[in-house]
């Protein structure tokens, strides 16, 4: 019977390639052993080459990022739904998304009252099956064993995608606005920093922040909450929006339509998805059951599709 993979070593003869002070230098796998019966052996690192292998990456994706197709504020159901079909339908798009905690997922992690099952209302069962997430079938809804095995699936799934990239731990602390061909006062990009910052600003004289822009901003930041319906209050603050229409009462069969169906361009260049929406339009809140935020992120997605079909863009402005 031949041996388990975990007791193999690696063989002898097999050079694995290592990079060195800048230069390329050959390693015999002598030195790297998968065996797990007290002879484990790492490929030998240099403490620099971690710091460098990260910098590099994050700040060279910060640069080709400052200027994207699409941003995406908040990594919750309805962003990562929203994040999942843009990307798949339009490969083409550059899509950055922005989440302020450390954990991207927001409320999805669980279902409600800290309870683990998910509970999703057909038809939004569909893109469970796209994605590949098991339930139980309960007639008018579908349960899935655990949130959390949605919200890892499509994240992992979303993470996947080359058009894709997330920076976590980062707030968005204000909308980019000009002046589109029209006249109009359009969202041309957001304002972000580094979440620990955004919170201590009171802490310090001046903590500057840095940009992104983008033609087409989607604001998931769910309802009000520590950084919650921030691109709604931000629209009033503005002056772009009247007045918030505050979240009204829960009501499952009234808010669930209310959000996919009002899923829309909200002022030009900001489309707003999921429960951000409850608090601009003033609808219900739906409370643990999460299909239409999984739809209303779709919805999202076309909107943006919609946008990037009819528009005229250069250089990350819509001209036309």
């Amino acid at each position: 019977m031949a041996p388990s993979v975990a007791t193999l070593t690696p063989p002898q003869d097999v050079p694995v390639l290592l990079k060195q002070n800048g230069a390329n230098a050959v390693k015999t796998s002598s030195e790297v052993s998968e065996n797990y019966e007290g002879n484990y052996r790492f490929a030998p690192i240099e403490e620099a080459q971690v710091s460098r292998a990260m910098i590099k990456r994050y700040f060279n994706m910060m640069y080709e990022r400052a200027v994207s197709d699409v941003v995406i504020i908040g990594a919750g159901s309805a962003g990562l739904s929203c994040a999942y079909h843009l990307a798949k339908s339009r490969p083409d798009l550059t899509i950055t998304i922005i989440e302020a905690n450390v954990a991207p997922g927001g409320g999805a992690w669980l279902g409600g009252q800290l309870m683990t099952p998910m509970v999703v209302r057909k038809p939004a069962d569909r893109f469970l099956q796209e994605i590949g997430v098991p339930y139980e079938d309960e007639g008018p809804f579908v349960v899935v064993k655990h949130a959390a095995l949605f919200t890892s699936t499509v994240l992992s799934l979303v993470l996947a995608m080359p058009n894709v990239v997330l920076m976590n731990a980062t707030a968005v602390e204000d909308l980019i606005v000009r002046e589109d061909f029209q006249g109009r006062q359009r969202v041309a990009g957001v304002v972000t920093n580094w979440t620990l910052v955004a919170l201590n600003h009171d802490t310090q004289s001046c903590m500057d922040p840095n940009v992104i822009t983008a033609p087409v901003i989607i604001s998931a930041t769910g309802h009000d909450g520590p950084m919650g319906a921030f691109s709604a209050k931000r629209l009033v603050s503005m002056g772009l929006l009247k007045e918030l229409g505050n979240m009204r009462g829960l009501d499952m069969n009234r808010a669930e339509p209310a959000i996919v169906n009002g899923t829309r361009e909200v002022a030009p260049g900001l489309i707003m998805t999921g429960m951000e929406l409850s608090e601009h339009d003033g609808s219900n809140r739906m409370g643990p059951t999460f299909g239409a935020m999984m739809a209303s992120g779709i919805k999202a997605a076309r909107e943006a599709i919609r946008i990037f079909d009819t528009a005229s863009i250069v250089d990350g402005k819509v001209v036309g």
